[in-house]
């Protein structure tokens, strides 16, 4: 059984699927953790944190038996996905478009973070996770609520963070998220063309295509001052999939505030639709913090129509 998180792998799907493999495998189903890319900074530290080496990088599927962990939609999968036999999927974002010929099971729940569900699952098995899961799973319930201050914050991810932290051995964990988001926010190194891709989900709005990144830092400051570059590969990204939008958004975890980079068909209805002022390719989101709330929920009304 193999356990892949989605596209452009995050803190959550890294985590999640490294967590949900060993739970698979202790109930008996043996399970391996791979992924479709590189993890990004923060789930590098939480690795190495543990001494775990990043999962294998897996782009096809096709004829394995896998579980999805933080996405359901086929956009985010490998492309040979619908080859493959899809046997569960834990998630927190909306509810995606993949269908299967067999039944599955599926944990999807309105929490802040996938750790959050997969933690629930060790409960209903009564399995005690190591304390290398336990300390991937707080920090990615650390990195998906911003430290309890994201709108998808639920009183369950932080019932779920402190117990996950007594397994983990972590005494303090303010000082454990700061640490943790320190380790992410140092993109001064990174390439350009890479930092547009950072965390990018890519969503299909009624035939149009809306590619979303984050990075989230605690000062955008020194990524504005690449704006010039930022620009420059977000208007390749953009050329080269045809994107009716493609969209960075920084958000400040000191100040819950983002700023979007954007290159869009309808630059300007985006950012209305989004509730912010735009100036060039810049646009201005006091307290969006949450992609998933705040960023597609709307769109979703916008741009879903006949």
């Amino acid at each position: 059984m193999l356990v892949l998180g989605h596209t452009n792998p995050d803190c959550d799907s890294i985590a999640g699927a490294i967590s949900l493999a060993e739970l698979l495998t202790k109930q008996g189903t043996p399970a391996t953790a791979v992924a479709q890319g590189e993890p990004n900074p923060e789930a590098q530290f939480l690795l190495d944190k543990i001494g775990f080496s990043a999962p294998e990088i897996r782009t096809e599927i096709a004829g394995e038996d896998v579980w999805l962990i933080d996405y359901s939609d086929w956009g985010q999968a490998p492309k040979d996905a619908k080859k493959a036999n899809i046997r569960g999927i834990v998630d927190h974002h909306k509810l995606g478009d993949i269908t299967t010929a067999e039944p599955l099971e599926c944990w999807i729940r309105p929490v802040g973070c996938s750790c959050t569900i997969v933690y629930s699952m060790y409960k209903a098995a009564n399995i005690t996770p190591s304390k290398e899961a336990a300390t991937l799973m707080l920090g990615a319930i650390l990195s998906d609520t911003v430290k309890f201050n994201s709108p998808t914050f639920t009183p369950v991810d932080r019932e779920t963070a402190e117990a996950l932290a007594e397994i983990a051995g972590v005494a303090d964990i303010d000082a454990f998220a700061d640490e943790q988001f320190a380790a992410k926010s140092n993109v001064d190194a990174v390439p350009a063309d890479e930092l547009v891709l950072r965390d990018q989900k890519v969503y299909e709005i009624n035939g149009k295509q809306f590619a979303i990144a984050q990075l989230e830092l605690t000062s955008v400051k020194p990524v504005l001052a690449r704006l010039d570059e930022l620009e420059q590969a977000l208007q390749a990204l953009k050329q080269a999939n045809n994107y009716h939008t493609a969209l960075v958004l920084l958000t400040d975890i000191t100040t819950l505030n983002s700023t979007g980079l954007i290159c869009s068909d309808e630059a300007e209805l985006v950012a209305k639709t989004l509730g912010g002022s735009i100036e060039g390719s810049v646009i201005d989101l006091p307290g969006v913090v949450s992609r998933k709330k705040q960023v597609m929920p709307p769109l979703q009304r916008e741009f879903d129509v006949a």
